[in-house]
């Protein structure tokens, strides 16, 4: 007689739940245990009934087993979770990566641009955003120029009363009379010096030369 497949649900009778537990539970206990000793494999088996109690099989300790299952699946989550940060540093470099190589280019076009190449597309706020850019940075560079030349005239008029002092030492060591220091660099460092400086954008023109 053939017997009919089995329904893979939750016996209802629970006389036949609990002869059905029995005979599969010691089937599974017999198919670890062969397990282990045909194929020389390191196997536990842990089964607990409704009512809780315990039936477990181990073929080289249970405690061993478990501290080797433990050790071998924090290994595998340590191993994923390297994983994920590599391919998430991966993602989050290409995309720096794409951030960067746009900026590179918004950068290149607005070189472009403050050259006096590449306007056509341009409309009349952008240009106009480009010269008071342009004349903003002209500010800037006139400033930083006066600064400068009013540090060089500082650095001098310092040197010259420097180089006074020592003449005036010398000449009094020698029994020479006292000279009257020039004050014209002092007259001319109190003047504020203005510098204007005008932008091209383009390429410089060539200037001829006049043979002889």
């Amino acid at each position: 007689m053939v017997r009919g497949k089995t329904q893979m649900k939750r016996i209802e009778n629970a006389a036949s739940r609990q002869v059905t537990f029995s005979k599969r539970r010691n089937g599974l206990l017999k198919k670890a245990f062969e397990l282990s000793v045909l194929c020389d494999a390191e196997v536990a088996l842990i089964i607990f009934s409704t009512r809780g109690k315990l039936y477990e099989f181990s073929s080289s300790g249970m405690n061993q087993t478990i501290e080797r299952y433990q050790k071998r699946e924090k290994e595998i989550r340590i191993k994923h979770k390297l994983a994920a940060d590599q391919n998430l540093q991966l993602q989050n470099d290409n995309e720096d990566a794409q951030s960067l190589e746009k900026k590179i280019e918004l950068l290149e076009d607005s070189k472009q641009k403050l050259l006096g190449e590449g306007l056509e597309p341009c409309s009349v706020n952008e240009l106009q955003q480009l010269e008071n850019q342009l004349e903003r940075s002209l500010c800037r560079i006139r400033e930083r120029k006066n600064l400068f030349f009013r540090e060089q005239i500082k650095k001098l008029k310092e040197e010259e009363r420097r180089l006074g002092e020592e003449n005036e030492k010398l000449r009094q060591e020698y029994g020479m009379k006292p000279l009257q220091l020039s004050t014209s660099m002092e007259e001319e460092g109190e003047e504020t010096t203005e510098v204007v400086t005008e932008l091209f954008i383009g390429l410089p023109k060539r200037r001829g030369i006049k043979k002889p």
